[in-house]
């Protein structure tokens, strides 16, 4: 990690506000951004955050869905206690059953909503960071569809490629309304986009295996 990039990151304006108002992360920020524009997160709703250390989208949950609510969030690294918040976390790997299964059993398999703000870890060769983007993704639907209550809602970040018009196909399956939005608070370099899926409809069954397309980026 170079002194530059510190530098850049110390003088970013949502890094500053989330040490400001003692957030985690700065990408607290694009949750905040997200639900101020479709009103994912309500009073007494139940979310599951899947990648969800260090707890910065955890700290917004929970502070929008309120007491009545429950916040359960899932990640390989520890995440340490939310001070004053109703928050479980589970120190797991998503794509392993293990982990599903203790979330299914946390949750009673009703969530109302799921959202994901996991990455791969990056490889510097774009295809195969967006390949491994599209994984997770798929992982986090999947596991929409098994618990979202209908009317439930998704939330997901994907690296923009040729792959993605399929996953966006996959998502439309189960949501009645499905929405790309990239918040102010994503930086300028960042290929990342979020997939906003709202209104669920139920489980459609196993998620398709569409032919992929060529390698190569694109957008919807």
């Amino acid at each position: 990690m170079s002194n530059n990039w510190v530098q850049q990151h110390r003088h970013d304006y949502y890094y500053r506000k989330a040490k400001q108002l003692d957030y985690r992360s700065r990408a607290s920020f694009k949750l905040i951004q997200i639900d101020d524009r479709f009103n994912i997160l309500r009073k007494g709703k139940v979310v599951v955050d899947l990648g969800a250390a260090p707890g910065g989208w955890l700290q917004v949950a929970a502070e929008r869905v309120g007491g009545e609510g429950r916040v359960i969030g899932v990640d390989l690294q520890p995440i340490a206690p939310i001070e004053g918040a109703m928050v479980e976390t589970i120190l797991g790997d998503v794509r392993r059953q293990e982990t599903m299964d203790r979330l299914l059993y946390m949750t009673g398999g009703k969530v109302d909503i799921v959202l994901s703000d996991m990455s791969p870890n990056i490889s510097g060769q774009y295809a195969m960071d967006h390949a491994r983007s599209i994984e997770l993704c798929e992982h986090a639907l999947a596991f929409a569809r098994k618990t979202l209550v209908p009317g439930g809602c998704l939330v997901i970040k994907v690296f923009e490629g040729d792959m993605m018009k399929d996953l966006i196909k996959q998502v439309k399956v189960s949501f009645s309304d499905v929405r790309l939005h990239a918040p102010k608070a994503s930086r300028s370099s960042s290929s990342e986009i979020y997939v906003i899926a709202r209104d669920f409809k139920g489980d459609a069954g196993p998620i398709p295996q569409n032919e992929r397309p060529p390698e190569g980026k694109s957008r919807i």
